[in-house]
C-alpha cells in the first residue's frame, strides 16, 4: 500500500511515519492489489488529543477511520485496529452474491470469529415528509429533535440533504444531486 501523510498543526517525523506505514500496512493482506492502493493518513492535534484520520479509498467502496487519544502512538493503534475489524466484521456482508463487484480489491481468504461476525440488521424503519426548508431551520429542527443528523429539501434547489453534527461540534451537509 502507498500513503500520503501529513500532519496539520504537527510535523510528521520519519519515525511517526514509519510506524504509521507498519501499523496501517496490517492491512494490506486484506487486499488483492494493495500496490494500486494509496492510504491517506492525516495526522492533527487538537488540544491535548492526538487525532488520526486514515481513509482508504478501493475502487469501490471508502474504508475510514479516526480515532483520538492523548498519545500519537495509541491513537495510531486504535485507528489501525478499527479499520482491520470494520473489514472483518463486514466479512459476510462483502461476501454476498450481490456484493461480488465491489471485492475488486479484497481478498476474502481469512476466518473470523462468531463474535466478529455480529448480525447487524435494520430494526427499525421511519418513513419522513421532507419539507422544503433552509439549513438554519433545519439546523433548529434537528437541535428540538435532540437527533445528531436531519433529513430535509434544500429551499433553493429542491435537492434532499442530510445535516449532520459533526465530532467537533460544527455541522456539515450532504447533498444528492
Amino acid at each position: 500500500m502507498k500513503f500520503n501523510i501529513r500532519g496539520q498543526k504537527l510535523e510528521v517525523t520519519e519515525p511517526i511515519r514509519k510506524y504509521i506505514e507498519s501499523k496501517i500496512g496490517k492491512i494490506d493482506k486484506y487486499l488483492e492489489n494493495p500496490n494500486e492502493i494509496t492510504a491517506n493518513v492525516v495526522v492533527r492535534v487538537r488540544g491535548i488529543d492526538q487525532i488520526v484520520e486514515a481513509t482508504i479509498p478501493t475502487k469501490k467502496i471508502i474504508l475510514r477511520g479516526e480515532e483520538s487519544h492523548q498519545d500519537l502512538y495509541a491513537a495510531i493503534d486504535l485507528v489501525s485496529e478499527k479499520l482491520e475489524r470494520q473489514i472483518r466484521r463486514n466479512k459476510k456482508r462483502l461476501s454476498e452474491k450481490r456484493s461480488k463487484e465491489i471485492l475488486v480489491d479484497f481478498n476474502m481468504n481469512f476466518e473470523i470469529d462468531e463474535e466478529e461476525a455480529e448480525k447487524e440488521d435494520i430494526v427499525k424503519r421511519k418513513s419522513i415528509d421532507v419539507k422544503p426548508m433552509s439549513e438554519e431551520e433545519a439546523i433548529l429542527q434537528m437541535n428540538l429533535l435532540g437527533h445528531t443528523f436531519f433529513v430535509y429539501k434544500d429551499m433553493e434547489d429542491n435537492s434532499v440533504c442530510v445535516l449532520y453534527r459533526r465530532k467537533d461540534g460544527n455541522y456539515g451537509v450532504i447533498e444528492t444531486k
